[in-house]
């Protein structure tokens, strides 16, 4: 079984996997969504075999079900669950290390490997290679404050900043935790990283789609 839960906006829903970070897609039905997370499975799995992990998911089972808010008819998981209260396991967590990692390799991959100008469209807009990998950075470190870690600001070419960044997200989603906010008013480490994840590999996957 592959746990997952939908978050119904008023335009969009998003069918999220509780277990694996990043693994998210949108539709315009819960049916779509599904179908469309289902799909993605191969995409996902190259990004697990980089982390180093088995994914071999079984049929999705939806395990429950939020109520989205403006964000999530941008297409993007934004509201934590139920089952984020519960322990933040040494499980979990080494499991969203392993993905933020990979999922950061190939990003840097694809920031000097893809096209500097990319395909126009519908997907992502119109921004190119070197705009999309500013705005992760970028977004990452608005990110950090939902968990309580805050750096001075940074250009997305500071590769230095960049990967001391990274291993502060690192040190706090790769360790165990109960299931509370990571700070007040922040997010639980479980949302966290499934957030984190999801926001890399949807640009990164933005990335490979518009370079063909």
């Amino acid at each position: 079984m592959t746990r997952i839960y939908v978050e119904r906006g008023a335009k969009k829903i998003v069918a999220c996997s509780l277990d694996w970070p990043g693994w998210a897609r949108i539709g315009t039905t819960e049916d779509n969504a599904v179908r469309t997370l289902t799909a993605y499975a191969h995409r996902y799995r190259l990004i697990a075999e980089q982390a180093g992990l088995s994914f071999a998911p079984g049929t999705p089972e939806v395990v429950d079900r939020v109520t989205g808010i403006n964000t999530t008819d941008w297409g993007a998981p934004a509201v934590t669950v139920a089952d984020d209260a519960q322990p933040y396991t040494a499980q979990a967590a080494a499991r969203t290390a392993a993905i933020l990692r990979a999922a950061w390799i190939v990003l840097d991959d694809l920031a000097r490997s893809a096209p500097p100008v990319l395909l126009k469209g519908p997907r992502g807009g119109g921004r190119d290679r070197d705009e999309i990998v500013s705005h992760v950075i970028d977004t990452e470190r608005a990110y950090a404050r939902k968990i309580g870690i805050r750096h001075k600001p940074f250009t997305p070419r500071d590769r230095d900043a960049v990967a001391a960044h990274r291993e502060a997200v690192i040190g706090i989603l790769g360790s165990h935790a109960d299931g509370a906010p990571l700070t007040p008013g922040g997010w639980p480490p479980a949302y966290a990283g499934r957030r984190f994840a999801w926001h890399v590999l949807d640009h990164v996957w933005e990335i490979q789609d518009k370079s063909r």
